[in-house]
């Protein structure tokens, strides 16, 4: 369904995991980000881009290569695709296949389309890095820390901050890489925020903002939460342990492996035996 419509970026919200696909357009072209969950979303959100799109080209952007956000990849074959160096050599391409797969059998979905992870014509390999299209700038960021292959999107003429699995309204940081990475990408959006213009947040699972200040309640969310973290399994207090894991919003037996990984790799970075 569609959660957020202006002039230029229309934001669809799957019914899973309230992940977002955002479509930006420009008098230049088309942007796609994460096209994802179900084949009937992905479709709408193909059918949408095929009435909207005239003669423009078709950027397809992957903000990481988790699989619920390159499963959309097999609808836009028409497209340019943008991502990070790190994604383009992603170690586990067959291991994010595999999982396409299994979602469709775990839920009775035939699928006809081929399913493959995205290959990459424009390789993001530092911050800043710019791609031009007539007159619209699109400026992206190296993002680590969720997963190491994250990447930022900012639009110059609209101001608008695509930021994949960082500043959820509700959900909290999910480290599968680092976490001294997910700091260091806390502290950039900070920097970004601070000295870009803005007037839209879009975020990989949640609600959107237009609010700055919002914006900023986000990233002190997820320092807070990950500072807490750190201090109690630096204490090695397992109760406190566990009593923030109670934190995620929706328990199920993902968001316990979530909060395994979280403390896995706060205790590898910064608890020495």
């Amino acid at each position: 369904m569609i959660l957020f419509k202006n002039e230029h970026v229309t934001v669809f919200q799957s019914a899973l995991f309230q992940t977002n696909s955002t479509v930006v357009e420009t008098e230049d072209c088309i942007i796609v980000v994460d096209p994802t969950w179900l084949p009937s979303e992905i479709n709408e959100i193909r059918k949408y881009v095929d009435v909207i799109k005239k003669e423009r080209p078709i950027y397809l952007y992957f903000t990481h290569g988790d699989f619920d956000h390159v499963i959309g990849y097999h609808a836009f074959p028409d497209a340019t695709t943008i991502g990070s160096i790190n994604l383009h050599n992603h170690p586990e391409k067959d291991i994010k296949v595999g999982k396409i797969k299994q979602f469709y059998l775990d839920h009775y979905i035939q699928h006809t389309e081929p399913i493959r992870f995205p290959e990459i014509d424009l390789i993001i390999t530092e911050d800043g890095q710019t791609i031009k299209v007539g007159n619209t700038t699109l400026v992206f960021y190296l993002s680590p820390g969720h997963t190491k292959d994250g990447l930022f999107l900012y639009i110059d003429e609209l101001d608008v901050w695509i930021t994949g699995d960082y500043l959820s309204d509700f959900e909290l940081p999910i480290v599968f890489d680092s976490v001294k990475s997910y700091y260091e990408t806390l502290e950039k959006a900070s920097e970004l925020i601070t000295n870009k213009e803005f007037s839209l947040l879009i975020p990989g699972h949640g609600k959107v903002t237009d609010s700055k200040e919002d914006a900023i309640k986000r990233i002190s969310f997820a320092n807070d939460y990950l500072t807490r973290l750190q201090q109690t399994v630096q204490m090695e207090d397992e109760q406190a342990i566990s009593l923030l894991e109670k934190e995620f919003l929706f328990p199920s037996a993902f968001t316990k492996f979530c909060h395994e990984c979280n403390v896995k790799n706060m205790r590898r970075e910064y608890c020495h035996s």
